[in-house]
């Protein structure tokens, strides 16, 4: 009778990674003009003191509320800063952010999705920890803690960040819960691999796609909303010059210069639109599938 024997840890296949290529950045028009807006905003808030013609910090009253000019290429506003270059400025900011709470909402969350998934006794409590957050509207949650604990960056970074962490860590939880059942996973617990080597070799991968996604909704929810709380006056400190504080000081003279929202608003709308259409392309790439059922509708 023979005896069936059990695979060595390293014989186990594990999770396919995503086949992620960047050629999905021009696969149409639309996405083609979406990354070349992006990358020329990233570049410009990249190279800000070096492209900027003048000092987005210096006042000069006698130079307030001028029109567009060979000096000052989108005028000033009413302090007699140059628009243009807060403008250049506070994508730094804008883009800074967005990134920031994309990165760090998916290492947390994808740390307590895993755990959560694999874990039934952690599940029950943290993802009620999660749907108490949830429940909580985004901006509102941003406001109390901004007010909490004084405007600064990081401040503003933390609390946009944390109403991001429970979409993140649910997306991962549902991800592990599907993946744990495969005959690979099931295998590898059989043979006694240590739990460390199971979530990172395992169930880690599953989770790559969906959190690439994500983390591009992330930063596009991230820049709207440090816009929205430099607009009400609960975001990084005034003189610091972001889009939404630009806007937030130009609402005042909006009927006689509403240049000084316009140009702020339209950065702000081509970057977050931007992301959104990249994301979506991101999507479409990694699951094909999902680009065929839309396209039947």
């Amino acid at each position: 009778m023979a005896i069936e024997t059990l695979p060595e840890p390293s014989s186990i296949p594990l999770a396919a990674p995503p086949r992620f290529r960047l050629g999905f950045l021009t696969a149409s028009p639309i996405i083609a003009v979406a990354t070349a807006c992006l990358a020329i905003i990233v570049v410009m808030a990249i190279l800000a003191p070096w492209i900027v013609p003048h000092d987005p910090m210096l006042l000069a009253p006698a130079q307030r509320l001028k029109p567009a000019s060979a000096q000052y290429l989108l005028g000033t506003d009413a302090y007699g800063r140059d628009v243009l270059s807060r403008i250049i400025y506070g994508g730094r900011i804008s883009l800074l952010i967005g990134l920031g709470a994309a990165v760090v909402s998916i290492v947390i969350g994808l740390v307590i999705g895993l755990v959560s998934g694999f874990f039934k006794w952690v599940d029950a409590v943290m993802m009620r920890i999660m749907d108490g957050l949830m429940a909580i509207p985004a901006i509102l949650l941003a406001i109390a803690v901004v007010s909490l604990s004084g405007a600064s960056l990081m401040t503003v970074l933390v609390a946009i960040t944390i109403p991001e962490i429970p979409r993140v860590a649910r997306l991962v939880r549902s991800v592990v819960l599907s993946a744990r059942e495969e005959p690979y996973v099931e295998a590898a617990i059989s043979v006694g691999s240590n739990l460390p080597k199971i979530m990172w070799r395992h169930l880690m991968p599953n989770t790559v796609a969906p959190l690439i996604v994500q983390g591009t909704y992330v930063c596009a929810s991230a820049i709207l909303t440090e816009a929205i709380l430099s607009f009400l006056g609960a975001g990084i400190s005034p003189e610091v010059p972001t889009w939404g504080n630009i806007m937030a000081e130009g609402r005042a003279y909006f009927q006689i210069k509403p240049s000084l929202i316009f140009w702020p608003g339209l950065m702000l709308s081509i970057a977050i639109l931007s992301v959104n259409l990249i994301g979506d392309a991101a999507r479409d790439a990694l699951d094909p599938r999902m680009k065929q059922r839309e396209g039947r509708k």
